[in-house]
């Protein structure tokens, strides 16, 4: 073997052969959770794959070990266990020796070329110690601390994921003022003597015990990690906490800073905390990721801005004091361009460009101006086509969580049923209700031209769409799959043809969604495998189909509704053609099955079926039955889709099947 210089940092730079990669063995102590932490604490099991050390370097790693493995005991409770570790050799000279044995960096330097050390790491729990006496007390004086300094150790001593390094020596008397618990406050901190002496425990009942102090308007409380003596005698452990919990205080002035281009008053108008409140990180959380979800800032940030000032709001009831809280933003680029494409056989390709402004006139206004050209190929369509519209959406408009919402829409489709052109205006308000429900009411006009069969027609069509919605998948990105929850979206929108064929009519839409993650099962793990399924009911009331303008009626096939058959392929035919009638009523059904496959891809199956008929009430019509599957690429911005889908039950000039290709799940 050659001789290279090596540098580790537990032995320094030495002259060393280069030795083969080691191989290290665990012996299980009888615990699971004991033999994880060793596992995961042990630095010859975690770098054993990486590149060859030498031998000077490798007998630092081993020395190095025992600590670490006996931390990993500790921080279940085992204080008194033992570490043994030796080292013998694959394809070498048969002799052991232990880890710490002073000839171990020789003798590895002294093995044969094709040989390597082969280290087994055996550890003994000993008893299991239990938490003993816990002394809540105020922090010492800080000439008494520093008194107490060369005895007792230091919270600082603790590592990540263990408690305060324990000492077998009793605390230094120090005068202390003892700190009595709420019954709240001792529910959460949650430790009792007797307990075992789990590091886990210990480390979060001092999380819990902070996070109540603040939440009950503490805003300056601290509790040290806890400083630990054992008493191998009784085999347990005694802790001392040093808690400081402050005066209850309200939350202070509110400041913002970073802001460029978004108004303060609007923000603050938005803001769910208010001087003058308790002070609650909860709280103050809470309105930061509202702030955040306005969509204009890259990122936000709430603090505190001590030191704390006369609290003269009048707010909470004996509270004198307050805290300052800032905000601190970075503001998003106010302008971005998208593009969008997609394809599928019945409906042909469709590609565009979106440019949006997101913060119009600074109080988060967006203006989206968004041109698609449409109908490339497609067995449903005549010819290309374009949809053109411009969208502004204004926030917390009259009160808060109610948006404006207005569009103006150009659109120009050549259908094989009809060909349209149209003028659209809608304007009206979304409202969020709660966390999962909100409602939507808008006015809307549309002026169109439908020509069918070498007849044109004209008409003017007023509506007033009602909706309410319920979400409850949790997702901030709608593009992104849902694994888990409910979506359900309800619509009633009376309108009235006031040109040729005057009508009303009322159409009524459901459309509801759920999602299975089968790991509630225990069979996959979170995300990896889910059941979604879909079901669509529509109704027209108050006229019949030809009193209905053709864009007006319900239509099945696509991806919306019934996969495998093209556009407007499932209904009601003229004659023996491929022109669909539409019908007045409609209902469809979907399960999927989805599957993740490792990091970025993924499968689906799926099942579809349903009709439309021409009566006023849901079921009625030629059922029609289409499946399929396909694949998926996961992108930061959401799944690529790709599915096939064929047709169980053709009907004469049905396509035999059918692809889509777009961004985002079905449904």
């Amino acid at each position: 073997m050659g001789i290279g210089a090596v540098t580790d940092p537990l032995s320094g730079p030495a002259l060393a052969a280069d030795p083969e990669p080691y191989h290290v063995t665990v012996k299980p102590t009888g615990q699971a959770d004991v033999d994880a932490a060793i596992q995961a604490s042990s630095m010859l099991v975690s770098l054993a794959k990486t590149k060859a050390i030498g031998p000077f370097a490798l007998a630092g790693r081993i020395r190095g070990d025992y600590d670490r493995v006996s931390q990993a005991m500790q921080s279940y409770g085992y204080y008194d266990g033992t570490v043994t570790i030796s080292v013998g050799t694959r394809g070498g000279p048969q002799r052991t020796l232990a880890g710490n044995d002073p000839e171990l960096p020789n003798w590895l330097s002294g093995l044969p070329a094709k040989s390597s050390a082969e280290i087994t790491i055996s550890a003994s729990r000993g008893p299991l110690f239990h938490i003993g006496h816990i002394t809540l007390q105020a922090p010492a004086p800080a000439a008494d601390t520093e008194e107490a300094d060369d005895t007792a150790p230091k919270s600082k001593d603790a590592k990540p994921g263990h408690a305060a390094k324990a000492s077998a020596a009793p605390p230094v008397a120090v005068q202390t003022e003892p700190v009595t618990l709420s019954s709240t406050e001792n529910r959460a901190f949650g430790l009792s003597s007797g307990q075992p002496a789990n590091a886990a425990d210990v480390l979060a009942a001092q999380g819990h015990l902070l996070t109540v102090l603040q939440e009950e308007g503490h805003a300056q409380a601290s509790v040290a990690t806890p400083r630990a003596y054992l008493k191998p005698q009784t085999h347990t452990l005694d802790l001392v906490f040093d808690v400081h919990m402050g005066p209850i205080v309200d939350i202070g002035p509110i400041t913002f800073d970073g802001l460029k281009h978004v108004n303060p008053a609007f923000l603050r108008r938005r803001l769910t905390i208010h001087t003058g409140e308790l002070y609650q990180p909860s709280a103050i959380e809470a309105a930061r990721q509202d702030l955040a979800a306005i969509g204009v800032f890259g990122s936000v940030g709430a603090r505190d801005n001590p030191p704390l000032v006369p609290d003269v709001s009048g707010g909470t009831p004996g509270v004198s004091q307050a805290m300052p809280v800032a905000f601190d933003f970075q503001e998003a680029k106010r302008h971005t361009v998208s593009a969008e494409v997609g394809y599928s056989t019945d409906l042909g390709g469709r590609a565009g460009v979106t440019w949006t402004h997101h913060n119009l006139f600074g109080n988060a206004e967006q203006l989206r101006l968004t041109a698609l050209v449409t109908g490339v190929g497609g067995t449903a369509q005549q010819g290309l086509g374009y949809d053109v519209y411009a969208d502004l959406m204004k926030p917390d408009w009259l009160r808060r969580d109610q948006n404006l919402s207005i569009r103006l829409e150009g659109i120009r489709q050549l259908l094989y049923s009809y060909r349209q052109t149209a003028l659209l205006a809608r304007a009206g308000v979304i409202r969020k209700l709660t966390r999962h429900w909100s409602i939507s009411g808008s006015l809307s006009a549309e002026q169109e031209q439908i020509q069918q069969f070498n007849e044109t027609y004209n008409y003017l069509i007023a509506s007033v769409p009602l909706g309410a919605t319920y979400d409850s998948t949790d997702l901030a990105n709608p593009i992104e799959p849902a694994t888990h929850g409910i979506r359900l979206s309800l619509n009633a929108t009376p309108s009235e043809s006031l040109e040729h064929h005057e009508a009303f009519f009322v159409l009524l839409n459901a459309i509801g969604s759920t999602y299975f993650d089968l790991h509630r099962l225990g069979l996959t793990r979170p995300g990896r495998t889910v059941i979604a399924v879909r079901g669509i009911v529509g109704s027209v009331q108050g006229a019949s189909t030809y009193q209905i303008p053709p864009d007006q009626r319900l239509y099945a096939g696509g991806p919306a509704t019934v996969r495998g058959f093209r556009y407007q392929g499932v209904g009601p035919q003229f004659g023996n053609t491929k022109y669909a009638i539409g019908g007045t009523s409609l209902d469809a059904g979907s399960v999927e099955f989805r599957q993740r496959i490792g990091k970025s891809f993924g499968a689906a199956a799926f099942a579809d079926a349903g009709q439309v008929g021409s009566g006023s009430s849901p079921f009625e019509g030629t059922l029609r039955v289409g499946v399929g599957g396909g694949v998926r690429y996961y992108t930061p911005i959401g799944p690529i889709r790709v599915d096939i889908a064929v047709p169980m039950n053709r009907p004469a000039r049905g396509d035999k099947w059918e692809l889509y290709i777009g961004l985002g799940e079905n449904f």
